[in-house]
């Protein structure tokens, strides 16, 4: 990652409610150390990840990502086989 900047944290609030609104995200979770990111964003199925992947406001956020925010960045999809939380 290149720099975090007002106008990052603008753009990042913003298609996060997009993707929780249209997209049906479940969480999104990220976390900087020094120079890098990792952000992790949980959905119901592929077909959400994939119809968020095509959004025309996610498209141009990462364009702006490459030439303003990031030096790379790299996407991977997984699936959560299980999870659980110890209270």
């Amino acid at each position: 990652m290149s720099k975090q900047t007002d106008e990052y944290s603008c753009a990042e609030s913003k298609l996060s409610l997009l993707a929780f609104d249209k997209y049906r995200g479940i969480d999104f979770v990220a976390v900087t150390q020094e120079d890098q990111e990792l952000s992790i964003s949980y959905r119901h199925d592929e077909a959400d990840v994939l119809a968020w992947k095509v959004d025309s406001a996610h498209q141009m956020a990462q364009l702006q990502g490459v030439s303003e925010w990031y030096t790379r960045y790299r996407v991977d999809v997984t699936e959560v086989k299980y999870s659980y939380l110890n209270n």
